[in-house]
């Protein structure tokens, strides 16, 4: 599929906030995964200067997606951001403000898990009335959010699951694309619109200097690379994706997994799903992701 050439779109700004230990890192981290410009814990009165510094002139390799992370360790009064977010919007700045949450027993749990401290601990206040506190100065970034995102019941694979297929992807009229690799022994997604079986091809598992690595890495794809099944297998799965996904854009849905399964979900399905990506951004597909469930 080689899309037409479209006029620059309006750069996009993810705030990230929420309360200490509620997933902010994770998807900070997902986001720049993506391929958006990240940057954590800037106080909320250079917000402003530090978007227009990455924007100014409008220049080619300037980055047109940005995630920051904004939360009490800046230091700030946070009720302004809602007022710096409006200003931005005006402007024509596509910015969106997510808020991560979770009860205050998860909150207790995870902080009791890591042995971290919370960043108002330094004030004097236990735990529970630290997490109370953050949630008083936070109050005005929930009520301001786009979206408010309980990570209450969700393991780490499904909080960044959640932030790709549902935030980081444009849901605009383009169809958006995510690959995801995972092991048979632990599920097929749900999720998944196409799932196609890479056991049938050669494994890396077996070799003992493969093994550690996965397929993200280059001398896991150099093995898979000079196997002919695999290519053979490469070509026709491109084959069969080049002229069945377009097709998909003229459907209701924003967006299409496709998930490649092995036995670990380590070296073969991994190879495959950033292999189809790659292909995909270079057919000119607007919106591609990838998500390993078994490395991620």
């Amino acid at each position: 599929m080689n899309t037409p050439a479209s006029a620059p779109t309006a750069a996009t700004l993810i705030i990230v906030s929420g309360l200490s230990g509620s997933g902010k890192t994770v998807a900070l981290k997902t986001f720049e995964d993506l391929d958006y410009y990240c940057s954590d814990n800037l106080p909320i009165n250079l917000l402003p200067d530090f978007v227009r510094s990455l924007l100014a002139g409008h220049d080619a390799d300037a980055p047109r997606r940005l995630a920051v992370g904004i939360d009490v360790r800046g230091q700030s009064d946070l009720s302004q951001l809602s007022h710096w977010r409006e200003d931005a919007l005006a402007a024509g700045l596509d910015a969106h403000l997510l808020f991560f949450d979770a009860t205050d027993e998860t909150l207790l749990k995870r902080y009791a898990d890591t042995r971290r401290r919370h960043p108002l601990s330094q004030l004097g206040l236990s735990l529970p009335e630290a997490i109370a506190r953050e949630r008083e100065l936070t109050a005005p970034l929930r009520r301001a959010a786009d979206a408010v995102i309980d990570t209450t019941t969700l393991n780490v694979h499904q909080l960044r699951r959640k932030v790709v297929t549902e935030f980081a992807l444009n849901h605009g009229s383009k169809l958006s694309l995510l690959f995801e690799s995972f092991a048979y022994k632990r599920g097929v997604p749900a999720e998944a619109d196409f799932v196609f079986d890479a056991r049938v091809l050669p494994n890396p598992h077996w070799d003992p200097e493969l093994r550690p690595m996965s397929g993200r890495e280059r001398p896991v794809r150099e093995y898979l690379d000079a196997q002919p099944d695999v290519q053979r297998y490469a070509g026709q799965l491109i084959d069969f994706l080049d002229t069945w996904l377009p097709r998909l854009g003229n459907d209701t849905r924003s967006y299409v997994t496709v998930a490649f399964g092995c036995t670990g979900g380590k070296h073969r399905s991994v190879y495959l799903a950033e292999r189809m990506a790659r292909h995909a951004r270079e057919q000119g597909w607007p919106e591609v992701a990838t998500f390993h469930r078994e490395l991620d």
